[in-house]
């Protein structure tokens, strides 16, 4: 219950929302690094490695399996999509499509473990703070825009080559007169900057606001207390509406991972064609 925990670190409703919106840290200024978003981004990516590697490994020429069914549905999903964006040699567009969709619902899925439980699991290793969501912390989405980004110009020059990608710059979308070369870069760089900034944004915010949104429901455990009608009031509430949100979050899970794995598609299709 929120009591428990908000005695431990702090008797107010503020210091129990604080104490869980802060980050293990290392570091200060610029080069401070958020532990707990670096290593539960890490661990959930290697198992979904090894999900995928086990599932590899039990298919066969028969029947499959539940297991190796369900993945098999998932890349026949992921590899659809890509299909009806993307018209050219897709295999690296699948593997990163299917790699960002399926490592951003095991991450956005620590959202629906109980509150209280992963720092209560890292305090047993000494670690005073533990947010086990990584998509709810900024530098983490902002850093997987930033690969999709390099990926979108890595596309772009492959496509057209440095001359004909920087040739671009000054001359879309308002033709190649000098005197609009300014504009041109401009609106070009706007546009390739909202890119990364709009992904990143997006799972944060939504990820945030769920996560948020838990805190403020186990908020009413602090009122029980004994055996009154105020405490089974908040017990009941804190139940049936912390099981409403979750139920419902699970669509913001899946969706937020579908948005974060099309949307990089789209651009690097978008970033290979020429005007």
């Amino acid at each position: 219950m929120a009591t428990a925990h908000g005695a431990e670190h702090g008797t107010t409703p503020t210091d129990y929302i604080v104490h869980h919106l802060t980050h293990l840290k290392v570091g200060e200024g610029f080069w401070t690094w958020h532990v707990d978003t670096l290593l539960m981004s890490a661990l959930l990516a290697i198992l979904v490695g090894w999900v995928f590697r086990a599932a590899a490994r039990r298919a066969s020429a028969g029947v499959p399996g539940k297991f190796v069914g369900f993945i098999e549905w998932v890349y026949e999903f992921v590899d659809g999509q890509v299909a009806d964006i993307y018209h050219g040699d897709r295999r690296f567009m699948v593997a990163l499509a299917l790699s960002l969709f399926t490592w951003i619902i095991a991450m956005n899925t620590m959202d629906l473990l109980p509150l209280d439980l992963p720092g209560g699991i890292a305090a047993l290793f000494g670690a005073q703070y533990w947010r086990v969501l990584p998509t709810a912390d900024l530098n983490g989405t902002i850093a997987m825009a930033l690969v999709v980004l390099l990926l979108i110009i890595v596309a772009a020059i492959r496509a057209k080559g440095v001359g004909g990608y920087l040739h671009e710059w000054v001359s879309a979308p308002f033709g190649n007169n000098p005197l609009l070369w300014i504009p041109n870069i401009v609106l070009n760089a706007v546009e390739l900057l909202s890119k990364p900034v709009s992904l990143g944004m997006r799972l944060f915010g939504n990820m945030f606001a769920g996560e948020l949104l838990f805190m403020l429901i186990a908020l009413l455990g602090f009122i029980v207390v004994g055996a009154t009608f105020g405490s089974a009031a908040g017990f009941l509430g804190q139940v049936v509406m912390g099981t409403a949100w979750a139920i419902f979050h699970i669509l913001i899970v899946v969706l937020q991972a579908y948005i974060f794995m099309v949307l990089p598609i789209v651009y690097i299709s978008m970033a290979e064609e020429h005007h």
